[in-house]
């Protein structure tokens, strides 16, 4: 019965060396490849959801109804969006520039029509977590909302504005676009050393 000589079983401590040397490179890459394919099926749905909720919007479906927002709730299934709470969000809004004519036909001039050449949210509706994330263009005063979304004194208010919207999109005056942002936490798939926050998706109409 042969017997494993001195130099056998030091290439069997070889042999673990190298296991734990390709290990420690493959097995962060192999959990990194994990999230990122989580996050990109994640990531189809949150554009999907943004897509067909800001399409409704845009053809003034009323979402401040339960009805409405219910039926964001189901297409969002997996998410985490619910009507109120949960650890996802979709912020839909209406935005406006305000011109000159705009203001004249309001019958604001000068300094009284503060938000002449700025591009203003006239509506915005929150469905979910308002807290998961902040709208890319601004948060109105919550005062100014009405219960179906609408913001009052937006021509007057300044925090109607839609900051930054300009750089994305340049409006002439009395021009309208419909914004639709869906965020989703990936809270779920975090991984140490690999975390990730979640995916946000924004669409215009």
């Amino acid at each position: 019965m042969s017997q494993a000589g001195p130099r056998r079983r030091a290439q069997r401590g070889n042999e673990l060396i190298e296991f734990a040397l390709v290990a420690s490179l493959l097995l962060p890459l192999l959990f990194g490849t994990v999230v990122v394919g989580l996050n990109l099926g994640r990531s189809i749905q949150v554009t999907q959801v943004s897509r067909d909720a800001g399409h409704m919007y845009s053809r003034d479906v009323d979402f401040s109804l339960a009805a409405n927002r219910n039926l964001i709730v189901r297409l969002a299934q997996g998410l985490d969006i619910r009507a109120t709470g949960g650890s996802g969000v979709l912020i839909l809004s209406t935005i406006t520039f305000i011109g000159q004519a705009q203001c004249d036909a309001a019958g604001l001039s000068g300094s009284d029509c503060a938000n002449r050449d700025y591009p203003v949210i006239t509506n915005r509706i929150v469905i979910g977590n308002p807290t998961a994330r902040s709208s890319a263009f601004g948060t109105p005063n919550p005062e100014l909302l009405s219960s179906s979304g609408n913001v009052a004194n937006y021509m007057t208010n300044t925090s109607a504005r839609a900051d930054g919207f300009g750089a994305v999109l340049a409006l002439q005056p009395g021009e309208v676009a419909y914004v639709s942002e869906a965020f989703a936490a990936s809270s779920n798939y975090n991984m140490p050393g690999y975390q990730t926050t979640g995916v946000y998706c924004r669409t215009i109409f």
